[in-house]
């Protein structure tokens, strides 16, 4: 279903892209290039009324297959980053089950400090 989505998605962009350009606009866009073809077939004001209609009818088909696109790529479950997995992997006992290393200093002989 992804695979689809993506595939549509990118269909739907490269024909809006070329809608677009053919639209006939101050410049004369790609419409003068194909001599008004899309003037010539439809008549001037019909063309640009239909492909204006295709145009916002794309367009909104890009934003809600890009909506569903960006919905279905949302992780599911519970987010864990790798250094809490690999935390919950290994088993840390508390250091003080680790016995004192020899020369150390127990807590009686643990200078004091004022406060």
């Amino acid at each position: 279903m992804y695979t689809f989505l993506v595939i549509l998605h990118i269909i739907v962009s490269i024909l809006l892209m070329l809608v677009i350009l053919i639209q006939s606009s101050k410049g004369g866009a790609l419409s003068g290039t194909f001599g008004g073809a899309a003037g010539s077939f439809l008549g001037n004001r019909a063309a640009t009324t239909f492909l204006s209609k295709v145009t916002t009818g794309l367009a909104a088909a890009f934003m809600l297959i890009s909506v569903i696109i960006s919905l279905m790529s949302v992780p599911r479950g519970e987010a864990t980053s790798i250094i809490r997995r690999e935390a919950a992997d290994r088993r840390v006992t508390p250091s003080a089950d680790l016995p004192a290393p020899q020369g150390s200093m127990t807590e009686d002989q643990l200078p004091v400090t004022p406060q």
